[in-house]
């Protein structure tokens, strides 16, 4: 049976120890969905938004948070990111985002690709939240990861096809 992988023998909380573990490429991908109603929709694609267009200061965002998870999940090993690459597009009920996270290193980046879909999804929020504070965000989970020793990962399509996302599993 597999086991928590933060905590030590006596039950405290650890950070795990990678140190012995070998470098290898790997990367994850997370997707979200920022849900709202037609007419926010329609302002977004207008683009008319005083803060400037949500969907690429998300994009932004998304990135920028993905590069400091460790600073926001207290025991993530800081990583150096290879590639970042954040998308947000508009969908029939809101924003669709989707990240992918890669590094060569000892430890995986799922964390780092789900920090960075949040914080789009919250930019996305407060972008558009003077339009309507009903604004919903859902879906967030991870679709997809490889390398390391748990080998791949990935989210049946049936799953990852709830959040009325463009990622599917491949």
């Amino acid at each position: 049976m597999k086991k928590l992988s933060h905590y030590s023998e006596s039950g405290n909380v650890k950070m795990v120890d990678v140190s012995t573990k070998p470098l290898t490429t790997r990367t994850a991908v997370a997707c979200g969905l920022v849900k709202m109603t037609p007419a926010v929709v329609r302002a977004v694609k207008r683009l008319r938004n005083p803060k400037g267009n949500p969907l690429e200061i998300a994009r932004i965002a998304g990135i920028a948070a993905a590069k400091r998870t460790s600073e926001w999940i207290p025991l993530c090993h800081p990583l150096l990111l290879t590639n970042i690459d954040v998308t947000a597009s508009l969908c029939q009920n809101g924003v669709e985002l989707q990240s992918t996270v890669t590094t060569t290193g000892q430890t995986g980046v799922e964390m780092e690709a789900l920090v960075a879909v949040a914080a789009a999804a919250l930019t996305v929020y407060d972008m558009c939240k003077a339009l309507d504070k009903a604004i919903e965000i859902t879906g967030i989970m991870l679709v997809e990861k490889t390398g390391g020793k748990s080998g791949h990962f990935r989210r049946p399509a049936v799953v990852a096809e709830k959040t009325n996302s463009k990622v599917r599993s491949r």
